[in-house]
């Protein structure tokens, strides 16, 4: 499941190859970052080879960036272990150039996410990453959980939760495979930010994105 952490952290890390497979995961909207089609090949090699370096693994350098990848981007890094979530955190708004962004969150993903401990360098070959770029957060217009249920479109939209209390929770458009419908959805997203579900609560404010995704398919997964 993408449950999804926004990073409240911002350090550099370094680079790497590509690895193997992307695949574009969920619908492009207009309004997203402009990447191209195989941008998977330089962001997932880019968070691979910072978690590497980060745990002290090798790595392999990689050539001079595309020009499109040092324009501000905003993604999220999902880590996955034997199908099961390792870690995801991610930025809701571009302030960095979208490939530091991208290793940033993959560093963070494998060793700040708080429901995990820090991944260590044997694990690595067992996790496999996926990449969402986001678009830019649009308001939605609702005021109700009624309407928020109408307006939401399920498999596309990602939905960042705000709330007078100043509490915040996202989730991305993948969390719709595990929780089709918007009742479901929205109500899983009320507690994640520690608030009781089915209530629309003051001061309660939606907004939407959409994602591009690329996600590794790891050499064992392709064998079996």
């Amino acid at each position: 499941m993408h449950e999804a952490r926004v990073s409240e952290r911002a350090e550099s890390v370094g680079s790497s190859p590509a690895v193997e497979d992307p695949a574009v995961a969920t619908p492009q909207d207009p309004t997203a970052t402009v990447v191209p089609d195989d941008a998977g090949d330089v962001l997932l090699s880019a968070a691979r080879s910072a978690i590497a370096q980060t745990l002290g693994a090798t790595t392999t350098h990689t050539g001079t960036p595309p020009a499109w990848a040092l324009g501000p981007g905003a993604s999220f890094v999902t880590l996955t272990k034997n199908g099961q979530l390792r870690g995801c955190i991610g930025s809701l708004a571009a302030q960095r150039p979208l490939l530091e962004d991208v290793r940033v969150n993959a560093v963070a993903a494998a060793t700040w996410d708080p429901r995990f401990a820090p991944m260590t360098p044997d694990e690595l070959p067992a996790v496999a990453i996926e990449v969402s770029v986001l678009s830019a957060p649009r308001p939605l217009r609702v005021s109700s959980l009624r309407e928020g249920y109408a307006a939401l479109r399920p498999g596309v939209d990602g939905v960042i939760l705000e709330t007078g209390a100043c509490r915040r929770a996202t989730f991305l458009p993948q969390m719709w495979q595990n929780l089709p419908d918007p009742a479901q959805f929205l109500g899983r997203l009320w507690l994640k930010a520690g608030l009781a579900p089915g209530v629309w609560h003051e001061g309660t404010t939606l907004q939407t994105y959409t994602v591009r995704a690329w996600h590794e398919v790891l050499e064992a997964s392709r064998e079996g």
